[in-house]
């Protein structure tokens, strides 16, 4: 193996490396960021923000359908206009 090919495996593992350190970070402060829900809000509170995030969720939903589907009306539209072919001599 030479120089090249030895130094371009090291820096991938040391990419490699580095990124596995940044998942652990982000699951330490997922898991104290739940730690902080569960100590400072109450069961009945986390049920309510739990509610109210899936409401969020579903008003996005019914917004998108609706403009989802008032571009394939649109596109239906388009498609049954009839063609006509005229003859230039």
């Amino acid at each position: 193996m030479d120089d090249n090919m030895a130094g371009d495996l090291e820096a991938r593992i040391q990419r490699l490396e580095r990124r596995s350190r940044g998942r652990e970070a982000r699951d330490t402060m997922e898991t104290a960021f739940w730690a902080v829900m569960h100590n400072v809000f109450p069961d009945e509170t986390r049920r309510h923000l739990k509610a109210a995030s899936r409401e969020q969720l579903l008003a996005a939903r019914s917004y998108l359908d609706h403009w989802i589907a008032k571009l394939g009306d649109e596109s239906a539209s388009e498609a049954r206009i009839e063609r006509e072919t005229i003859e230039v001599e």
